[in-house]
């Protein structure tokens, strides 16, 4: 079994939804594979991975209004080191993922018509 490992860097702007999804898919037609499976995992304990649609862009506005609302970057939060939306950061990825698998075949990852990887 071929296994490759490749670490992809995304510059962000502060919290919000990014959508990686050609970055992972270019990387995945490189490796010239025809099936198997896809991991990607997050290193950073105040960001995560979700797979949501990305055909209506309402969908991640919706869901920012969502974890604002149940982690509100001024909550009564005891750790504050590392600035006043870090820890709003740590709950949303406490609700979300830190790793997904997505299968390849046909040499395409296996993503529904609207799924991104955010």
């Amino acid at each position: 079994m071929r296994q490759v490992t490749h670490i992809l860097h995304k510059e962000t702007n502060g919290p919000g939804l990014y959508d990686v999804t050609s970055s992972v898919v270019e990387w995945c037609q490189q490796q010239g594979m025809e099936q198997g499976l896809l991991t990607l995992f997050i290193r950073h304990t105040s960001a995560s991975l979700t797979i949501q649609e990305n055909a209506d862009p309402d969908v991640c506005h919706d869901l920012q209004d969502y974890f604002s609302r149940i982690a509100p970057r001024n909550g009564p939060y005891r750790h504050s080191a590392e600035g006043p939306d870090d820890m709003p950061a740590h709950i949303k990825t406490a609700l979300t993922q830190t790793q997904l698998t997505i299968p390849l075949h046909n040499h395409r990852l296996a993503l529904g018509t609207w799924q991104g990887i955010y």
